[in-house]
């Protein structure tokens, strides 16, 4: 497909992806920087190389509107309003709660993830026929996670009848294709990713880790943008190894209580303890593999303690590198809410259903 004239091909790379993929060529942070990622993948033949990180962004824009929404009418009375809310970033979460907690289906954000975000968009960015130019578009995503090969089957992944994400390989298959293309980095040129979907902020950056969906939506809820603000809400409780992590923020007058939680055993325990009346909780995010999508099923394997450390390191010292900390910040995601997605924001950021 990379070598066929009739295609564009455009790739998509999650922020744990870049967290990992270096490990097995014995690179450095240092080494291993987006720049030479995007240049290898090039190399590999994608025309296209965007950043998972801006549709992260996008998420939070959607998730952060809609759970103001919730909370707000909670706030006033409403008492048709669904709480907790529970997140939808990880396609093996949602399955788990559809699956083992089908009462609270309904609870679950409307927000499509990042991944599917990004492809419904790039899609249709490419259905402009001056863009297309004659040719197909083909989505293709490297993901930390085997559960987004299943993701993109779900009807709720496709936009007018067209499945949004074609393809979906792993940081170790990633890894595979850059071996097989003798791929030398000792000179690899930094490039950056293509515009307009290759601009995000600290927020999204930090989206790889436990915790990082909930600290991006609190930074959004904010409306202080000072250093102090952000260093406040990181040292909230949503950082951390901790498998269940618990706590409260305060927002307009009430405490938004937050819990967040890694793998499945441990949102087993958070969900039976909301569904017997021993918890309660505004929103809830979870990740179905511990620590993250730092260590999901397609990952490098053999990763020990530091190891793992030095994944959640690498993204939030890309956070702490970024201008830019709210993803209401971003200038291109605010440019394509004025053109792209004007009036078509719900058909392709939201689920109808699951």
């Amino acid at each position: 497909m990379l070598a066929d004239p009739e295609l564009t091909t455009v790739v998509q790379v999650a922020p744990a992806v870049r967290s990992a993929w270096a490990e097995y060529f014995g690179l450095t942070p240092e080494q291993a920087t987006p720049g030479v990622l995007a240049s290898a993948l090039r190399q590999l033949g994608f025309q296209y190389v965007f950043d998972t990180n801006f549709s992260a962004d996008l998420t939070i824009m959607e998730e952060g509107a809609e759970i103001l929404n919730r909370l707000t009418r909670y706030m006033n009375g409403d008492k048709s309003v669904r709480l907790p809310i529970l997140t939808s970033c990880c396609p093996a979460w949602v399955k788990f709660v559809v699956d083992q907690y089908p009462d609270y289906k309904d609870n679950i954000s409307t927000c499509r993830s990042p991944q599917g975000m990004l492809s419904a968009v790039a899609k249709e960015w490419y259905r402009d026929p001056e863009r297309a130019e004659g040719k197909r578009t083909v989505m293709v995503s490297f993901m930390p996670c085997t559960a987004k090969k299943m993701e993109i089957k779900r009807p709720n992944s496709f936009t007018k009848g067209e499945q949004d994400t074609d393809h979906v390989l792993t940081t170790t298959e990633l890894v595979r294709m850059i071996k097989s293309a003798g791929i030398d980095f000792a000179n690899m040129e930094c490039e950056e990713p293509d515009i307009p979907f290759g601009m995000a902020s600290g927020g999204g950056k930090i989206f790889g880790v436990t915790g990082g969906v909930t600290e991006a939506v609190l930074r959004r809820l904010s409306p202080d943008h000072t250093k102090e603000t952000m260093r406040e809400i990181a040292e909230c409780g949503v950082r951390g190894d901790d498998g269940i992590k618990e706590f409260s923020v305060p927002y307009k007058g009430m405490e938004i209580k937050v819990c967040v939680a890694s793998g499945l055993a441990n949102a087993r325990t958070v969900m039976e303890r909301v569904k017997n009346g021993e918890a309660e909780y505004h929103l809830i995010e979870v990740m179905a593999c511990r620590r993250g999508c730092i260590m999901g099923g397609g990952q490098p394997v053999r990763a020990g303690d530091r190891t793992k450390a030095a994944r959640a390191k690498g993204l939030y010292n890309a956070d702490n590198t970024m201008l830019i900390k709210k993803s209401d910040e971003n200038p291109m995601v605010l440019e394509l809410y004025q053109g792209l997605l004007k009036g078509k924001e719900h058909k392709l950021l939201h689920n109808e259903f699951y």
